[in-house]
């Protein structure tokens, strides 16, 4: 696993990432990073760790909006909304580290 380096909300996080998922984790991160700055800008919450609650929350909602993705034939099956949504609250939590977990 490759381990690569991000800015969000101006603080340094180290991530793991698969080999060839460099483009997406950047695109995930660049997503993240810009909700919580309009978050942190409209002024009602200045907690980091309130802000990532509720860029999780923006983003998940985001996500579950969605239509299901069409299954392609013969294959096993495509990842369910509510685990997308784990594994980025999994992310979160790990990137936040001593700051908390979110849920």
């Amino acid at each position: 696993m490759k381990q690569m380096e991000f800015s969000i909300l101006g603080q340094v996080y180290v991530l793991g990432c698969p080999e060839g998922g460099e483009a997406l984790l950047a695109k995930a991160v660049a997503a993240v990073d810009r909700e919580m700055a309009g978050i942190r800008d409209a002024g009602k919450v200045r907690a980091r760790e309130r802000i990532a609650v509720l860029a999780a929350l923006n983003l998940a909602y985001q996500l579950a909006e969605q239509p299901p993705a069409v299954e392609a034939p013969g294959a096993a099956g495509s990842a369910l909304p509510q685990q997308q949504v784990d594994a980025l609250v999994q992310r979160l939590d790990h990137a936040l580290g001593a700051d908390g977990q979110l849920l």
